[in-house]
This record gives C-alpha cells, sequence and structure tokens, in this order.
C-alpha cells in the first residue's frame, strides 16, 4: 500500500482547472468522478476509484498551494501525526475528525507547515 492517499493543487480558476484536468487526464483513464462545492470552496477529485488527485478554489485564509494526505491504519494514527505535527511547529488546519461530507468513515486531520502547505493524515476504515 502506498503511504499517500491522495495530493491536492489550489487553482485559481476552477472551470479552466476542471476543463484542463478533464482532458489531460482522460488521456491516461483517470476521470472526474466527483466535483462539489464545500464551505463555500469547490472541490473536484479525479483519478481511479477513490479520487487521488484534488484541484481546490482559493479560500481566504492563507493556505500554501500544494495538499497531501498521507494514509493512517487507524483513528489513533491520525490523533497521533496532528499531535506531533503541532508539537514539531505545524499549525492547526483541521482538528481530527469525521469529514462525512467525503464519505462516512472519512476521518482525517488537517496541519500547515512551515511554508504554508495543508498537510493531513487520513483513515478510511469505521471506528
Amino acid at each position: 500500500m502506498t503511504p499517500i492517499d491522495h495530493v491536492g493543487l489550489t487553482v485559481s480558476d476552477m472551470e479552466r482547472a476542471v476543463a484542463f484536468y478533464t482532458a489531460a487526464l482522460g488521456a491516461l483513464g483517470l476521470d472526474c468522478l466527483t466535483d462539489f462545492t464545500h464551505e463555500g470552496r469547490r472541490h473536484a477529485g479525479f483519478g481511479d476509484k477513490p479520487p487521488t488527485f484534488w484541484i481546490s478554489s482559493l479560500r481566504d485564509k492563507p493556505v500554501g498551494p500544494a495538499h497531501v494526505a498521507f494514509v493512517a491504519k487507524s483513528r489513533a494514527e491520525v490523533h497521533a501525526f496532528y499531535t506531533i505535527a503541532l508539537s514539531m511547529g505545524g499549525r492547526d488546519n483541521g482538528k481530527p475528525g469525521l469529514r462525512a461530507h467525503y464519505h462516512p468513515d472519512y476521518y482525517s486531520a488537517f496541519v500547515l507547515d512551515a511554508d504554508g502547505h495543508n498537510v493531513e493524515a487520513v483513515c478510511h476504515e469505521p471506528e
């Protein structure tokens, strides 16, 4: 199993980016599997179930242009990642918890690294 769950980029023009990635990734057999708006931001996920490459619209709070999510084997690992990352100077960008808008068992935590990149640990397993 790969330790990377998914990668995401923030884009300035979602319409243009969705069209670009739909066409370019389509040549590789990857489809746009989901496209939704949550808390005022639009997100589109590409790949082969589940989405592994995401693009998202800009948002108000400062966040770096890159997002990477690492696989956690358990919710306890999500908590450990979050606690250790904060102790090492990371900044909170989403406490450990369910994000049911992705799917019912999506449990993750987000931190910003020193450069403002959004780093996530995610567990897809039920409790």
